[in-house]
């Protein structure tokens, strides 16, 4: 059964309708999720009514193929890759960068095809949590669905306050920071008023700009280490002989993992579009496979020039008022360094554009997850408010409602509240990439357990069982490192006990949060571990006749010629 022709109840919408911004008037039928149940005394979790409270979503199926691909794409270049990598690469030397990138590069990629595999087949509102809750255990679903949406609410102010610190670039201060947030904060809750078109629709631009932006530098990083820039010279691999491919040695190399981990957040927003994606079936996998090009182009290939256009010990590097300061972007000073004059601002527009983009996808993703969170009782019920146009309103409105944080940014406060904010959000992206690949796991070990085969599942993983070990045993490393160098930082020395437990806190803060959500939400409701053999492989299955779609694609894909299977099976 063809997806775009599902029945999905009464709470289905026309593709057009987020083009209309009044009528906030609540559908009495529609939910995030379909109304699921708690036990006789009130605090049992009905495991069975979460998975059934996640299958069919009323919210919009408005995103395209085109949209997947964008935000799969350039959904996640924003600060992490544009202005991050500049502290990674003063803390860690180029080679250290390059490495780090790469590790978790191949991580993300074995977490992003495990999580297209479980979103292909169960494409439902909230997936994150809803996967976590379904295959491993409700109260570890309770505790991953408030991280993820507490890293979104927080990015929100985050990336505003980033790009009121770009604006600074131009107006030098004499324009007060909290003008700047206003009108940053109407643009994106706007974008989001319209609902998911309207985000799709605001992604596909953005992520076109950047993709351009990010490909531009590449050919102009090439001629200018090759010395065709206007002061010539030739560069070569000079800057990994003086000052050196590595500093700080081991430790600053774990330094960068996070630096890494936060530039490559926003990954996983494929899989929580397909909720809301027309046929998921068809256009999650190419999405997903776009990763792979992602990863290798526009990180590796770009921070490798970087690393060969840049010193790590440039002053510029460690000098910025915080790490959102685009004065401190590597791609900025690489530019600058080669006296080419107007193109250092054309950057800064694409860093603004960036930082925007991942401020917009921070409104859509925790309102989104807030909605499932409260449809399946883990959130206060007023957030799975859903209106007439499919839009979780009052969860929208709650993330907007956040983002009037960002007014730190024109206070004394605004380093302070930066740092903690970007402290909350960092380490939550490797706690929801390693439920993902544990999920996958489990979920592949019911799937065996109650008689399935893998040539059942529309879409398969790459990397498959093999790539989700890696996937968790990376992300542990990674929390074990962060664990490492936020207890003992870089020259930990001069800090003082003070300064030492402040550094632990703001690398660190993420975990405790995320093991007293667990903890408490398990000894209150006296949640179960999921047992393979009692997993709900059914309910929440897109396509009914799935066997028999797949057999026509294999003999579709069977006709092919070698090079176009060859380019599907990356693209």
């Amino acid at each position: 059964m063809d997806d775009s022709h599902s029945v999905i109840g009464k709470g289905e919408y026309s593709p057009d309708s987020s083009a209309v911004l009044p009528d906030f008037k609540r559908d009495p039928n529609a939910h995030a999720t379909p109304k699921g149940a708690v036990g006789a005394d009130g605090r049992v979790f009905d495991l069975e009514g979460a998975a059934a409270a996640t299958a069919n979503s009323p919210l919009q199926r408005s995103l395209k193929g085109r949209h997947l691909q964008m935000i799969a794409i350039g959904g996640s270049i924003g600060t992490g890759l544009f202005v991050g990598s500049g502290s990674a690469l003063a803390n860690g030397g180029p080679a250290s960068v390059v490495i780090a990138f790469i590790l978790i590069g191949i991580m993300l990629y074995c977490t992003v095809h495990a999580l297209g595999e479980m979103a292909v087949l169960f494409p439902v509102a909230g997936s994150f949590s809803a996967y976590s809750t379904r295959f491993l255990d409700p109260a570890w679903g309770f505790a991953m669905g408030w991280n993820y949406a507490m890293q979104w609410l927080v990015v929100l102010p985050l990336e505003i306050v980033a790009a009121t610190l770009t604006i600074e670039y131009w107006t030098k201060g004499s324009i007060n920071n909290d003008a700047w947030v206003a009108i940053f904060l109407f643009i994106i809750i706007l974008i989001n008023l319209f609902g998911v078109k309207g985000y799709g629709e605001a992604e596909f631009v953005f992520a076109i700009v950047k993709v351009v932006a990010i490909v531009g530098f590449i050919l102009l990083g090439i001629i200018l280490d090759c010395g065709g820039g206007p002061g010539g010279g030739y560069l070569g691999g000079a800057y990994w002989r003086d000052p050196g491919a590595f500093n700080n040695g081991f430790k600053g190399l774990c330094s960068v993992f996070v630096t890494a981990a936060f530039a490559f957040s926003g990954t996983e927003l494929v899989g929580l579009a397909a909720a809301e994606t027309a046929n998921p079936r068809k256009s999650l996998p190419t999405a997903i496979k776009q990763v792979f090009w992602r990863i290798t182009l526009f990180y590796i290939v770009a921070l490798t020039l970087v690393g060969l256009l840049v010193r790590y010990d440039d002053p510029r590097l460690i000098n910025g008022t915080s790490s959102a300061d685009a004065k401190s972007s590597p791609f900025v000073i690489a530019i600058t360094n080669a006296s080419i004059s107007g193109l250092p601002s054309v950057f800064n527009v694409v860093i603004m554009i960036a930082v925007l983009s991942v401020g917009n996808s921070s409104i859509y993703g925790s309102s989104r997850t807030l909605a499932a969170l409260a449809e399946q009782h883990q959130a206060p019920k007023i957030l799975g408010y859903v209106d007439r146009k499919g839009r979780p309103i009052v969860a929208i409105g709650v993330a907007s409602t956040v983002g009037f944080l960002a007014f730190f940014a024109g206070s004394k406060w605004e380093t302070d509240a930066f740092n903690w904010m970007l402290a909350l959000s960092g380490l939550s992206s490797i706690f929801t990439w390693g439920s993902i690949c544990l999920a996958h796991i489990r979920f592949r070990q019911g799937w065996k357990k109650q008689g399935h085969s893998v040539d059942e599942l529309a879409f398969r993983s790459q990397p498959g069982l093999i790539g989700s070990w890696v996937g968790f045993i990376m992300n542990s490393v990674v929390l074990v490192a962060q664990f490492w160098t936020g207890a003992w930082p870089i020259a930990y020395g001069n800090d003082g006990p003070g300064g030492q437990a402040q550094s632990f806190f703001m690398a660190y803060l993420a975990a405790p949060i995320v093991i007293i959500c667990y903890v408490a939400y398990k000894f209150w409701y006296k949640t179960p571990f999921v047992r393979s053999h009692n997993m709900d492989l059914h309910t929440g299955i897109r396509d009914l006749n799935l066997a028999e779609l797949i057999a026509e694609e294999k003999i579709e894909r069977a006709s092919w010629p070698k090079w176009k299977r060859t380019y599907k099976f990356f693209c």
